[in-house]
C-alpha cells in the first residue's frame, strides 16, 4: 500500500491519500493539487516532488 501525504509538500495541508498503486496515488494527489492549490499545470519538477514522498503506508496495530 502506497501513500502521499500533501503536508509533506504543502505545508498545513492536511489531505492524504492511500492505494496499493502508486500510479493512482499520482493520479489523485494530480487532482487535489488542481483543485486544492489551484495548480493549473502540474509540470515535471511537480511530479518527481510528488513521487519523491510517496511512501508505503505504515500497517495499523
Amino acid at each position: 500500500m502506497k501513500e502521499f501525504h500533501c503536508g509533506s509538500l504543502v505545508p498545513g495541508c492536511d489531505w492524504h491519500t492511500r492505494h496499493d498503486e502508486e500510479a493512482e496515488v499520482m493520479r489523485r494527489t494530480v487532482e487535489h493539487m488542481r483543485q486544492a492549490h489551484g495548480e493549473d499545470t502540474i509540470r515535471e519538477t511537480m511530479v518527481e516532488a510528488i513521487r519523491s514522498r510517496i511512501t508505503n503506508a505504515q500497517k495499523a496495530a
